[in-house]
Order: structure tokens, then sequence, then C-alpha cells
């Protein structure tokens, strides 16, 4: 079954990439043309079909998508999702689904150029580009991130493994980026999620891709901030590898 899918996997990968770029294209003029004339916003609405978008591309791998959330997430004050990261695809799907909270990301400077659609909402939508390999820039930037997010109760997305798990199974949380977050947004409410299957799309590595498989977002319980961050840090962790299913 396994090979029979590979095979398959060929051609459906060929058509998504088709839509894939298609829709990074496109989109790159719609949230130019949104941000001149609906401002920060225009820009967001954008962005936000911009990712449902991306995920409906997914069906043509036969994806289908589960997301789980029992908890109330205030709107009225800013939150740290916290994540395990699988592909560059969970950035869509906790785009998407936590919409409402409004979700920054922590990313790599590198994408901050070359890539429609992506490297523009980088650059405009609020985010922020860190150059892991340089402390002396990833910190103080860290920093105003925190403080931007309590200002406008925005959320911040982190990956604290840092790099994707490529068959599923969880790293160890790096607590550097954590620290300084919870320094400089000390109100915020640490949400911690969990995704799994996302991993199985690359499987293969960017081609051909996976099929036929279930991503799965699910939140946790929420954690305020304590003068214990070693101890928090552990409970974030816990709570996020527990879930998570290879």
């Amino acid at each position: 079954m396994e090979a029979v899918k590979k095979i398959l996997s060929y051609p459906l990968s060929v058509i998504f990439y088709l839509f894939f770029g298609l829709v990074l294209v496109v989109f790159h003029v719609i949230q130019w043309t949104s941000l001149k004339l609906g401002g920060a916003s225009g820009h967001r609405t954008a962005v936000n079909y911009l990712n449902l978008s991306i995920l409906r591309c997914l069906h043509i791998l036969g994806v289908t998508f589960s997301f789980s959330n029992t908890f109330t997430l205030p709107k009225d004050r800013p939150l740290i999702f916290v994540s395990n990261h699988q592909s560059m695809f969970d950035i869509p799907l906790i785009s998407w689904f936590l919409r409402k909270n409004r979700p920054k990301f922590i990313s790599k400077i590198e994408l901050g150029k070359g890539i429609p659609s992506i490297s523009f909402n980088l650059r405009h939508g609020g985010h922020v580009l860190i150059d892991r390999k340089n402390p002396k820039q990833s910190i103080p930037a860290l920093s105003k991130f925190g403080k931007f997010i309590t200002a406008h109760n925005f959320s911040a997305v982190i990956f604290p493994e840092g790099t994707r798990s490529r068959n599923g199974k969880p790293k160890k949380f790096a607590a550097t980026g954590l620290k300084i977050l919870f320094k400089n947004a000390p109100d915020a409410l640490i949400v911690p999620l969990t995704i799994n299957n996302s991993w199985k799309l690359v499987k293969y590595g960017n081609f051909p891709m996976g099929i036929g498989m279930r991503l799965t977002l699910e939140v946790h319980e929420p954690f305020s901030i304590t003068k214990e961050p070693e101890l928090l840090l552990e409970k974030i962790e816990e709570s996020v590898t527990l879930a998570i299913r290879t």
C-alpha cells in the first residue's frame, strides 16, 4: 500500500505545486493591494484567506484537517502559542484555525525575502525575523516582539524545538526564546499546541509529497507566566509532547 501511495503522490504533487505556486503569486498581489487600501486590518484579512487557500491546496493530496479546542482564549490579552514543529505547513494550520487571536510568528531572517506572499507577509504582517546565528540581533528583536504583542494584544507563535522534526518525534525545547518572551510579555497567557502528522507531508522530502493523511491541531490548557520559569517550561513541554503521536 505504501508503494502505491508513493506512485500516486508523483502526479498529485505536480498538481499541488502548480496550485500552491499560483496561490502564492496571486495572494502576493492581493496582500499588497489590501495593505495599501485597507491598512493592517485589510492585510490581515488577505493573509487569513491566503492560509485557507494553502490548506485547500493540500486537499489535492488527500489531506484532511482536525482542530480541537475546548478552552476559551481571551482576545483582550496577549497570548504565546507554544507548539511542536513538523513542517512548513504548520504555519497555515495555526494561522487559519487560530486566526481570531491574530497569531504572529518568529521566523528565520532568510525567509524575509524571495518567496512570493510568504516573505511579504513576514515583512509587513507584524512578525519578527531573527538571525539565529547572531544573538546581538535576535535577542533585542525577540524582546521588542514581546513588547509588541503586549501593546496590541496579539499572539506570538514560537516553535521552541528550533528546527522541524523529520519523523514526528519531539526534540528538546530550547528555553532562551521563551524566557525572553516571558520577560517582555509578563501578562501573556501561555497556550500549548500539539500538531500531528504534518511531518508525513514531507517524509520523502519536498517531492513527492506525502498523501492521504489527517493533520491535527490540538489546543491544551493555558498557563499564566509564573516566577518559576524553569518549572513552567517543563509543564509546557510536557503538555505539548505528551499529545504527539508518531
